[in-house]
């Protein structure tokens, strides 16, 4: 009866000659020296056993749960980018016929507007596709909840500089502050994303970081001055 051997070095198994029990000989796959075990040493592997219940043919009854696949849909990506599309044009149209660039309730409008549709965009591409996916329901809860971080996170821009500053309004901060302000507000964002979507702290960033840049160029596009307005310009 031949024996199961394994080799220890390179971890080859194969069967050799029960004649050969309890010698030493090459392993025919390292070369390296191995001892056969004797009768009754040898390891069995026995299959894994089966206690499921099983139909009159002996199969088993039960059957694995398969993972839902949740690719961006086409009507999904349709309408976030008709809704980005749509603001950004809003933004070129106060651009030009307003005298100041957009007015304040167009601009508060357009931060709350962009917020869901970027942030469901950005989750469907940055969730880890080890874990199962939110849908659903609660996709659309978490979305709005993030989405309302967000929102309320640019008033960091608007109001804390503004307040430490002594500044008339939130343009006269110089650019290097603003800098300093955007990078603080994309990582309290990238918290925002990782506690609701348990992503991952730098997927975090890059989620918070495409819907904060996105209002930055929504307000260039639609001339609102962000920062560096000098004194002789304000109202």
């Amino acid at each position: 009866m031949p024996i199961q051997v394994t080799c220890r070095h390179c971890l080859k198994r194969f069967q050799v000659s029960d004649k050969f029990a309890g010698k030493t000989g090459p392993c025919p796959n390292c070369k390296k020296p191995i001892e056969i075990p004797k009768e009754g040493e040898e390891v069995v592997i026995h299959a894994p056993r089966d206690d499921s219940p099983k139909d009159s043919t002996g199969q088993s009854v039960l059957k694995p749960i398969r993972r839902k696949e949740t690719d961006v849909t086409r009507r999904g990506l349709i309408i976030t980018l008709g809704a980005i599309l749509a603001v950004f044009v809003c933004a070129l149209v106060f651009r030009f016929t307003g005298p100041a660039g957009a007015p304040l309730w167009a601009q508060l409008l357009g931060i709350v507007l962009l917020a869901p549709p970027l942030v469901w965009a950005g989750y469907q591409f940055l969730y880890d596709q080890e874990r199962e996916p939110y849908v659903g329901p609660e996709l659309r809860n978490r979305v709005l909840i993030c989405s309302a971080i967000f929102a309320v996170l640019w008033c960091v821009y608007a109001c804390v500089p503004t307040y430490i500053f002594e500044l008339n309004q939130a343009a006269e901060m110089s650019y290097t502050v603003f800098g300093i302000t955007l990078c603080i507000m994309i990582a309290l964002g990238a918290l925002a994303s990782a506690g609701a979507f348990e992503l991952e702290y730098f997927s975090g960033v890059i989620h918070a970081g495409l819907y904060f840049i996105t209002i930055v160029l929504l307000a260039l596009t639609s001339g609102v001055v962000l920062a560096g307005l000098p004194h002789e310009l304000l109202p």
